[in-house]
């Protein structure tokens, strides 16, 4: 595989992109900081096929990467394949409004392939490739210029294993016919309302108490309020107030900006500085939180009873079973509170549907109507069907 020089100019970058639009993949990595920053910085960007790779450096002065977010977002011929690519997607969202697209995550296709629930990349390349990744690299100031050599080898690294490794997920994806189970997981992925910074809505991400409309009202202004003075100092939603402090605000209002050196996390300059004269005027207009914004009533569990959560405790038993046999990852199949709502009755569920229904679902539901139980062969615990039980009973019987 050949191996590029650090791009650090446009036309370099351009003819890169040029070459790599025509590959069916390309495997993607980011290195950012955003320890200190609203917006994570974007510090450098690895990108390779099964025949070159590069590090591009977006920090380089006057470098124009419309090429790359063309061949990331609008090149519908190119698969983009990252590992446990969230962030990454997350940033390519933040320059261009876009998500790259079609998508494919290793970390979430090996859910489908092994019993891995999130595997890391160091472990995915010892699993695929049977040796250990320098990590010597791994916690670098990717901000700092000018790179080393050894922080650009240990990035190229990430997107060169991981274009030799894909191939092969890919391969024994078709083997075992299992790829079209991920599409969804993709497509969710690739989303870009998951990416979207929406003001109005971080109110939801705090944990609050109780659902008075007032209070909630106060928590939604405040954390639109948050985020915009976030972004506009471009520093971490943290650093202006923390959640708790905010939270708490909201449930017992200051009357006055003296009052607010009472509250726990704020020190005493927000007696009289701009910033809180700001949060007292949000307060001041701050209106109750409307009715149909208003969050469901917290679910206390599926009314189990005792009966129900021994039910639930084997449709656990089963789900662990079944994914040791077929060799997934259990949470891909279902999760806990869906098996506590099909033990409870509830019937309207994903694991009923598709897929997961020929895979799982279909037993779980036998299990709970009665129609199957637990058995113990050769050691193993297994699944049976009554019916099949019944018969062997009957066999044996008559053989005597």
């Amino acid at each position: 595989m050949k191996i590029h020089d650090l791009i650090t100019t446009s036309d370099a970058l351009a003819h890169l992109c040029e070459r790599l639009a025509k590959s069916d993949f390309v495997t993607v990595d980011t290195e950012f900081m955003r320890e200190n920053t609203y917006w994570p910085e974007l510090c450098l960007i690895q990108i390779a096929n099964e025949e070159e790779a590069a590090a591009i450096d977006p920090l380089a002065s006057g470098i124009d990467l419309g090429p790359l977010w063309d061949l990331m977002c609008d090149n519908e011929d190119v698969l983009k394949v990252f590992h446990a690519g969230g962030q990454d997607v997350e940033i390519v969202y933040n320059f261009t409004g876009k998500t790259p697209h079609p998508i494919f995550d290793t970390q979430i296709a090996m859910m489908a392939i092994s019993q891995s629930e999130q595997i890391g990349y160091a472990n995915l390349v010892e699993s695929w490739l049977g040796f250990t990744v320098d990590k010597g690299a791994r916690f670098t100031d990717w901000s700092r210029r000018p790179l080393t050599d050894r922080q650009i080898e240990y990035a190229i690294g990430d997107v060169t294993h991981l274009s030799e490794i894909f191939p092969k997920i890919l391969k024994k994806l078709i083997k075992t016919d299992r790829g079209g189970w991920l599409n969804a997981e993709m497509e969710k992925l690739a989303n870009p309302a998951n990416y979207a910074n929406d003001a109005d809505l971080a109110w939801k991400r705090i944990r609050s108490s109780g659902r008075n409309p007032a209070v909630l009202g106060r928590l939604k202004a405040l954390a639109a309020w948050r985020e915009g003075e976030a972004q506009h100092k471009n520093i971490p939603r943290g650093r202006i107030m923390r959640d708790e402090t905010l939270a708490d605000i909201a449930s017992h209002p200051p009357k006055k900006q003296a009052d607010l050196t009472k509250v726990r996390g704020l020190s005493n300059a927000w007696r009289d500085n701009d910033i809180g004269k700001r949060l007292l005027k949000v307060l001041d207009k701050a209106e109750p939180l409307p009715k149909d914004e208003m969050p469901d009533k917290p679910k206390r569990g599926a009314p189990l009873g005792k009966e129900g959560a021994l039910v639930a405790d084997l449709l656990k038993l089963l789900l662990k079973i079944r994914a040791r046999e077929i060799d997934v990852a259990a949470r891909l199949l279902t999760r806990s509170d869906e098996m506590e709502a099909l033990a409870a009755g509830v019937r309207k569920l994903p694991i009923l549907e598709g897929w997961r229904y020929e895979v799982f679902g279909k037993d779980a539901l036998e299990l709970v109507e009665g129609r199957l139980a637990f058995a113990v062969k050769d050691g193993k615990l297994l699944m049976t069907h009554i019916d099949d039980m019944e018969s062997e009973l009957s066999d044996a019987q008559a053989a005597e």
